[in-house]
């Protein structure tokens, strides 16, 4: 029995998984808090539509279901990864914007910006434990946007904390997946499986 198959190896994993569901549905819930000050504060309306915004990671995946294990947090470490970056952009935009006159909106963003580092390394763990390797950070995230204006970088503020909400709703789901029982063996599913 290969050591990512053994029923401490399982436990761990479901262990992990439980308290990553847990994690995102916190951050989910902060992100959504963190939503709805900052369209009050942007002055934006919460309808707004905004279109995809340049470096992030979209939620949305085709053939879900088919992805492995390993496929799905690979892609969550690289998305969360992504989002790090784009918040701590937001966190210096935000104060360049308005400097102390809004201290909470700031607070909040930093919040988030740590729960999103506190998730990347939780999914770097669950890597871990199925002896994978960690991709290392090509860089610093993505390259940062053409200089945009004001009303633009409050748009893709608001592109960026949609997608997060969404991506937490995500990375339950995968969470999820990764923790339920193997219905041939009773153990949760090894994260390298094929599709």
């Amino acid at each position: 029995m290969a050591a990512a198959d053994s029923p401490s190896t399982a436990l761990r994993r479901r262990d992990l998984c439980s308290r990553g569901i847990r994690l995102a549905g916190k951050m989910r819930a902060d992100v959504a808090d963190l939503l709805d000050a900052y369209v009050e504060q942007q002055g934006l309306d919460a309808s707004a539509s905004v279109a995809a915004v340049e470096g992030v990671p979209l939620a949305a995946v085709e053939r879900w279901d088919e992805q492995t294990g390993t496929q799905r947090l690979l892609e969550n470490l690289a998305a969360y990864r992504a989002f790090r970056a784009l918040l701590a952009q937001m966190l210096e935009e935000q104060r360049e914007q308005l400097g102390e006159a809004d201290a909470g909106l700031g607070r909040a963003l930093a919040a988030v910006l740590l729960q999103v580092s506190a998730f990347a390394y939780h999914l770097e763990e669950l890597l871990r434990l199925e002896s994978r390797g960690i991709p290392g950070e090509e860089g610093d995230g993505p390259p940062p946007p053409p200089r945009l204006s004001l009303f633009e970088q409050k748009l893709r503020g608001l592109g960026v904390l949609r997608e997060l909400a969404q991506w937490a709703v995500r990375s339950v789901r995968d969470l999820r997946q990764l923790a339920k029982p193997s219905p041939a063996t009773g153990a949760a599913p090894g994260l390298a499986e094929s599709p």
